[in-house]
């Protein structure tokens, strides 16, 4: 018997994006989504000691036995994206320029680097920001740190407050080629390295708790949904994009 239980919840209309948004905050491995009629099916593989904080945390969830064939089905949802003239995606797929590709094996907790909020982020590191030494706060599986690098930056400290997305960083860097410095820091609270630019793919909370505290030129965030923004009070909004719902925003330190 499988020890993975599958997740559902049926989205409708305007609630789709928020609910979509909730889930992968629960789920950041990646979730799979299906018609449903005039519902979006928005579906999740999770280990047994994990459903029942699941369903406390959505109760209209339902819980069902996964099929055999389930671990391909949770590969089939995780697919390649392209930002920034970079490939992203898992290591089961073949990138077409290894020098340009960000290999990242999502595991059980962490997505490869398709979610709109990350390719938001590498575009804007790849085409508005002078290169410098970099601060990737809330690394996760490494992803942007390791985009950074083959963008061209230097310096690059990951951080977060999770060992295990330390560790998965530091592992996804090796198996990339790429050398950076991960460490376990509490963004909210403990003291950030400074950097010429920093990357915050969160959520809109903890962004803005993170953006009072950076010693920064410049400060890429993600993590929300469009007609939402950060506080900002010492920096300028310089760009601001979107994609399926969600936005990033590039700001400047105020001089």
């Amino acid at each position: 018997m499988s020890h993975f239980r599958r997740i559902s919840i049926l989205a409708r209309g305007d609630d789709a994006e928020p609910l979509r948004a909730r889930l992968l905050d629960l789920v950041p491995a990646g979730i799979e989504e299906r018609d449903a009629g005039e519902a979006l099916e928005l579906a999740a593989y999770v280990p047994l000691d994990l459903v029942d904080a699941l369903v406390s945390e959505l109760p209209d969830a339902v819980v069902s036995p996964v099929s055999p064939d389930w671990e391909h089905a949770w590969r089939s949802f995780h697919h390649p994206a392209t930002a920034g003239g970079l490939w992203l995606g898992p290591p089961w797929e073949t990138p077409p320029d290894p020098e340009r590709a960000v290999v990242i094996d999502p595991g059980r907790a962490f997505g490869t680097g398709a979610h709109p909020t990350t390719r938001l982020c590498v575009e804007l590191l790849a085409s508005s920001v002078e290169r410098g030494a970099l601060l990737d706060v809330g690394c996760g599986s490494g992803v942007l740190a390791i985009a950074a690098a083959r963008l061209g930056f230097g310096s690059i400290v990951a951080v977060d407050h999770d060992p295990v997305a330390v560790e998965t960083t530091r592992a996804n860097a090796v198996a990339n080629g790429v050398a950076l410095d991960a460490r376990v820091v509490d963004a909210e609270t403990a003291d950030l390295p400074s950097a010429d630019v920093a990357v915050a793919n969160v959520l809109l909370a903890p962004v803005q708790a993170i953006l009072a505290r950076l010693e920064a030129r410049e400060a890429i965030t993600s993590g929300y949904l469009v007609g939402e923004r950060p506080a900002h009070p010492g920096w300028s909004p310089i760009e601001s994009v979107a994609l399926d719902g969600w936005a990033a925003d590039r700001f400047r330190r105020r001089r």
